[in-house]
């Protein structure tokens, strides 16, 4: 009985994976940065199958790995929620609004490219864009700058000032700030554990 109510639950969340993850992308316009607020929207603060610092979390390793970031993001979601084969609905659901679209582009292209109408929405779609990863990064922010220690601080504005001033690679910044902030975790994990066999004594 336990078995088939846990099929059951399952299935259902393979299912609102794969329609959330198909609805998202297919009116996602702008790069993966902006599919980041749609996903923690439905599965934080909707469905609360992971927390802000998960999405955090997978969507730095996403940044980190080759491919696409939105499909990284999801399969790594998709993953977290349901093992293997939610990663695999999750990539289906997202790689296949992009493809149906572009191969209906790809026919008619000439016909889009030279249409005022298509270009009039194209850059209505460019302000929605601009507004929805302006909230990403403000939600980012917040997230990382709540509690953060000076170590975070310090990360925070040194990947910045690299980024935007000396156009620093993403990817390296990242995997800096992760090998910083994994040393750190690990010191202090040892002073922890020093001061507890301390006070064993």
């Amino acid at each position: 009985m336990e078995t088939s109510i846990r099929l059951v639950k399952n299935k259902g969340r393979l299912w609102t994976l794969f329609k959330t993850c198909f609805i998202i992308s297919a009116c996602t316009f702008g790069g993966g940065m902006v599919i980041i607020s749609l996903l923690q929207k439905k599965f934080v603060e909707e469905l609360g199958w992971i927390d802000q610092d998960e999405v955090m979390d997978l969507t730095a390793i996403a940044q980190s790995c080759p491919g696409v970031m939105a499909v990284n993001t999801s399969i790594m979601i998709g993953y977290r929620i349901c093992g293997p084969l939610g990663a695999v609905i999750t990539a289906v659901g997202t790689v296949l609004p992009p493809m149906i679209i572009l191969s209906v582009i790809s026919l008619f292209y000439t016909q889009f490219r030279s249409n005022p109408v298509v270009s009039v929405v194209l850059r209505g779609m460019q302000a929605g864009v601009a507004a929805v990863m302006l909230n990403v990064s403000v939600t980012m922010t917040q997230s990382v700058i709540t509690g953060a220690s000076r170590l975070t601080w310090i990360m925070l504005i040194a990947a910045a000032v690299a980024v935007l001033v000396f156009d620093a690679d993403i990817i390296l910044v990242l995997l800096v700030c992760g090998v910083i902030g994994g040393i750190h975790t690990w010191i202090s994990i040892k002073q922890k554990k020093a001061g507890k066999d301390g006070s064993l004594k």
